[in-house]
């Protein structure tokens, strides 16, 4: 008896399972599938094409509207190679389809009322239905239908071949040139000698090989003697390979007109006292001159390599032709900020070599990211302007040697240099002055500290007159009742000298 039970039991809970089982593969069915379903695309009626639409996306259709899709123009999908075969029967039926969701049916006819689309919303998808009104057979109207659809491709494709500017043409297994489009026609026809027409076979133009697996660049002559530069593809087909010419005058004019135009830059490098090293995006080296061989004792083999960047500014490092503190991490840091600047257009230091050299260095941002190095030797430069420094600091020394107080001017009426001697006498360093001192604001403080004399307004006329001069001198007192010594003359470059001598005061005698 419990065996029974038992038994009865396990046929129970089987029987459960099976229709859980049953339950859960309804509910993983396809949303699609179930839609179908309702649809019903079984059963149709020969004169009539059915289409199922999920969106943009062919769900189901009958044999006879998978005859007629597949006769429609090539397109993306499904659905856009039936708008374009039933557009021109039904001018409205993209306005319709669009509104589809909302009124859940349309219905359209032919403009002679031959044929009928009816098209329906239901569960998401678009049933779209195509009949025959004549009571006829769908397949004489889809025959109809696809003869017309081709022959609209056919005329377009003729239209395009016609009137395309790519030359183009099919050649046989011996070479013979068996199909050709009506550039390749009109190209031939101005390249023949002569008022003859065009006799078969055509004329081949171009030298290629059917396999030719890159596309080449050949030239044509014309009878007046100019060349005409092509960009040929061959596309290889089983029965005749297809070819193409494309016309690239401007292309060949242009990258003849860079050619020449890098050559010329390459000239103009190669003459410059200036080195030049051109860096890409990546920081490698990808131009460089002939000077800055020179003014690195880098190896052309070295530059040519391609370095980076950084082993170009370590072998500069190893030569010792570069400036380098005493580690090697600040050493670093500073080359990082060194492609920051040149990267940034900020970048321009002075390089003083352990050999004595002083270099100035550049860095400029170029275009793609890439930067450009400028190396000028500015030694003698520098050694010039050093030894003029040096020139300017004697005199100066022997200025204020001197117990003359002296003050000179420029032409402009500005005082270029003075000496100890005028610090003293006159209580004012010129050198702590922000601004210049010109002859007016010198002669406002003489004036001041002397007793009133015409001599100031002299000095200032002396100074603006314009040719010769002759010297001057007079006496004035200061204010402590000193006597001064003042003499004006004119120097080289048009410059005035203005000295002073203050005389010690003469002592009453003795009564």
């Amino acid at each position: 008896m419990t065996l029974d039970w038992t038994f009865a039991l396990i046929i129970a809970t089987t029987s459960v399972l099976t229709v859980l089982t049953a339950l859960l593969a309804a509910s993983y069915l396809p949303r699609w599938a179930v839609r179908r379903s309702d649809a019903g695309l079984t059963g149709q009626r020969a004169s009539e094409a059915v289409f199922l639409f999920d969106r943009h996306k062919l769900v189901d259709a009958t044999p006879s509207a998978r005859q007629l899709l597949n006769a429609a123009p090539a397109g993306p999908s499904d659905w856009s190679r039936l708008v374009q075969l039933l557009t021109p029967h039904f001018p409205a039926f993209q306005r319709e389809i669009a509104q589809l969701e909302q009124t859940g049916r349309t219905e359209l006819t032919t403009p002679h009322g031959e044929g009928r689309l009816l098209a329906t919303w239901a569960r998401g998808l678009a049933r779209i239905t195509l009949s025959d009104t004549s009571g006829g057979d769908v397949s004489a109207a889809l025959d109809s239908q696809c003869l017309a659809a081709q022959t609209a491709e056919l005329n377009t494709l003729r239209r395009v071949v016609a009137h395309m500017p790519v030359l183009a043409w099919q050649q046989d297994a011996q070479g013979d040139v068996v199909w050709a489009n009506h550039a390749y026609l009109s190209r031939a026809e101005a390249l023949q000698e002569g008022d003859d027409a065009l006799v078969w076979p055509l004329p081949r133009l171009f030298e290629m090989p059917g396999d030719a697996p890159a596309p080449r660049r050949l030239s044509l002559t014309t009878p007046d003697g100019q060349t005409q530069w092509y960009d040929c593809t061959a596309l290889d087909q089983p029965d005749a390979p297809m070819f193409f010419a494309q016309q690239a005058d401007a292309l060949v004019s242009a990258e003849t007109a860079l050619r020449n135009f890098v050559q010329t830059l390459s000239k103009t490098f190669a003459d410059l006292p200036t080195g030049l090293a051109i860096f890409n995006r990546a920081r490698n080296l990808v131009m460089f001159n002939p000077a800055l061989v020179d003014l690195t004792h880098l190896g052309p083999e070295f530059l040519a390599a391609r370095p980076s960047l950084y082993e170009f500014l370590d072998k500069l490092r190893e030569n010792q032709m570069i400036p380098v503190p005493r580690d090697y991490k600040t050493w670093r840091r500073e080359m990082a900020e060194l492609e920051e600047g040149a990267a940034s257009g900020e970048y321009q230091a002075t390089w003083t070599l352990p050999s004595g050299l002083t270099y100035r260095v550049t860095g400029r941002p170029h275009p793609d990211g890439a930067v450009a190095f400028l190396f000028q030797d500015i030694s003698a430069e520098i050694s010039l302007t050093r030894r003029f420094r040096a020139e300017l600091e004697m005199g100066q020394a022997v200025l204020d040697s001197l117990d003359e107080a002296i003050a000179v001017f420029s032409p402009a009426g500005i005082l270029a240099m003075s000496n100890e001697a005028y610090v003293r006498l006159w209580g004012h360093d010129p050198s702590t002055t922000l601004g210049d001192v010109n002859i007016r604001d010198a002669t406002r403080l003489w004036q001041d500290k002397c007793v009133p004399s015409n001599m100031w307004a002299d000095a200032r006329d002396f100074i603006a007159h314009i040719g010769p001069r002759s010297p001057r001198a007079e006496t004035v007192r200061l204010s402590d009742g000193r006597a001064l010594n003042c003499r004006i003359q004119a120097i080289g470059g048009g410059g005035t000298l203005i000295a002073f001598r203050a005389m010690a005061p003469v002592e009453p005698s003795p009564a």
